[in-house]
């Protein structure tokens, strides 16, 4: 694994991996917090599964709460890597937004085909380690045990 990879759409990078040890370090970027927790949604997503073969086939929405940035990040990914796990659902459009405690997602995708999406690799859960969120840059950052 490269020490920084870019995951860029249109001349905006949505995300880059940091090096880490033993999982798999992400940082995410956008103009607000809510794209920030958009892309590292869709790095989650870009990590198990080339995304340039899933199209916006499908609607999903996806609405988790927390009692802080943090929680609410954690809450977020671990959501949607329920709903990949367990539906087999990826997503290659995100659009998150903020109400009061609750992140609330409208992603496109589709159900993930074996013979037709390319995997990469498992990702076995979002930890709070090293989690951070900054609002100021924006950015988040958060790691995912694989």
């Amino acid at each position: 694994m490269p020490l920084y990879f870019s995951a860029i759409s249109g001349s905006v990078k949505r995300y880059e991996l940091i090096d880490h040890t033993a999982d798999l370090m992400v940082k995410a970027y956008g103009d607000t917090l809510e794209e920030c927790f958009a892309n590292a949604g869709y790095a989650l997503f870009d990590q198990t599964v080339d995304l340039s073969g899933v199209g916006p086939a499908e609607t999903f929405e996806v609405e988790t709460s927390g009692d802080d940035l943090e929680d609410r990040l954690y809450s977020f990914l671990s959501e949607l890597l329920f709903l990949e796990d367990c539906d087999g659902v990826v997503m290659c459009e995100l659009d998150v937004s903020f109400d009061g405690d609750k992140v609330i997602c409208r992603g496109k995708g589709e159900v993930l085909d074996r013979n037709r999406h390319r995997i990469r690799s498992e990702i076995k859960a979002v930890t709070f380690h090293m989690m951070s969120v900054d609002p100021g840059e924006p950015s988040v950052t958060v790691i995912f045990d694989v």
